[in-house]
């Protein structure tokens, strides 16, 4: 007897110890998985897909700091929209980006590292000549590219696979001529490029030939590739007696051209295609005489209500203000890159698939009210653009003034 109370004893102790061992109310972890520690949240079952887009942009060279305002923008809308509705399924968006180092022999490497990346769609460049070299790589990669602020016909004639959502370069040429005519009452130029590069060559030579058609004359200069010195180039548009100054170069070459003018007091205006729509280019006329009209794609003040919480997200992460030349002021190819990333969902949207050449398909279809204007794809996947915006440098202010708007009927 007493070994069969002992015995009862010890089974009542057992079980009161395994009904001590979990709380009320909770359940045991099953064999074989594995608890979640604490203040993480478990994986939902069956993780969401994502679908790639290629960032192609020049994050390093002369025109980093352009690419790096046009992919602050990217970053921005991918802030607001970091997932997709895909036919009937969400996708997380993954940004891969891909530095172009500003220069066309560097370019198809970029391009090809998207593409090795399974990218269903690319975003870029700013610069011409890279997009023009990385154009055969997306297209036999069958990727289509969504240009931002690349400007020069010849990125998408031929190429099935580019499209763009920037005005081009015989527009912008006509703007120029157009505004130095009309505007400044000029009726000789000074034009100034670097030898070889294509956007500067296009520019120049669509200028030329709308202001030759109003009757102006121009003189043409051209520099070596990594040129520092311009200053026999200002005096030779100063001894020319002209009217007017055109050089649509890179921020690096522009930032140096604005500092060499500020040292000798230029007066002749000076005239600057979208790439000098820039903060260093910008801070270079400081509390100097000259004066600075940019051609553009958007005027600060265009969108109130964007362009404030646009400078909050900047002001948010040092990296953004650093990327941005130190200030909120806000580029206009940010905001391009911001219409042109919303420009890609929307395909993806419309294509109900991440297949690259669906997309590619599917961006002839849309229709898209952007921050920069209402974007269309029309003749060689060009937007369809009438309009571009006048900023005029305050160089007493270190701000742009708004210049107002122009087409060519103007």
């Amino acid at each position: 007897m007493k070994k069969f109370l002992a015995l009862l004893l010890a089974l009542v102790m057992v079980f009161a110890l395994a009904a001590c061992g979990e709380p009320a109310g909770e359940e045991t972890t099953p064999a074989g998985e594995e608890t979640t520690p604490a203040g993480e949240e478990t994986a939902p079952a069956g993780d969401m897909p994502t679908v790639k887009i290629g960032v192609f942009e020049p994050l390093t060279g002369d025109s980093g700091a352009g690419g790096k305002q046009e992919m602050l923008g990217m970053q921005y809308a991918h802030s607001l929209q970091p997932t997709v509705m895909i036919g009937d399924t969400e996708y997380a968006v993954e940004l891969v980006p891909a530095d172009n180092a500003s220069d066309s022999s560097k370019a198809p490497t970029a391009a090809s590292t998207l593409v090795s990346e399974g990218v269903s769609i690319v975003l870029g460049t700013y610069g011409s000549s890279s997009a023009i070299a990385a154009g055969p790589i997306f297209e036999q990669a069958q990727i289509p590219a969504i240009g931002v602020t690349c400007t020069n016909p010849q990125v998408t004639v031929g190429n099935e696979f580019y499209f763009r959502t920037c005005f081009i370069d015989p527009f912008q040429g006509t703007v120029l001529a157009n505004y130095a005519s009309e505007q400044l009452g000029a009726t000789k130029v000074y034009t100034l490029g670097e030898a070889g590069n294509d956007y500067d060559t296009g520019v120049i030579n669509y200028f030329t030939e709308a202001f030759e058609g109003l009757g102006g004359t121009t003189v043409a200069d051209t520099f070596q590739t990594n040129n520092s010195d311009f200053t026999s180039y200002l005096n030779k548009a100063v001894s020319e007696g002209v009217d007017a100054i055109l050089t649509p170069v890179s921020i690096a070459y522009s930032t140096q051209i604005m500092a060499q003018a500020k040292a000798m007091n230029l007066e002749i205006p000076i005239l600057g295609s979208d790439t000098l729509d820039n903060n260093t280019v910008l801070e270079a006329t400081q509390g100097s005489s000259i004066q600075l009209i940019v051609t553009t794609f958007y005027n600060e003040g265009g969108d109130p209500e964007f362009d404030a919480n646009f400078k909050e997200w900047i002001n948010s992460d040092p990296e953004n203000l650093t990327n941005n030349g130190g200030n909120d002021m806000i580029a206009a190819v940010s905001v391009m890159g911001f219409d042109a990333y919303n420009v890609a969902l929307e395909a993806l949207k419309l294509a109900g698939s991440t297949d690259s050449v669906a997309v590619k398909d599917a961006l002839w279809d849309v229709d898209y009210e952007g921050i920069t204007g209402h974007i269309t794809f029309g003749e060689n996947g060009d937007a369809v653009r009438d309009l571009a915006y006048i900023k005029i440098a305050d160089t007493a202010n270190n701000t742009w003034t708004n210049g107002g708007t122009q087409t060519v009927a103007e």
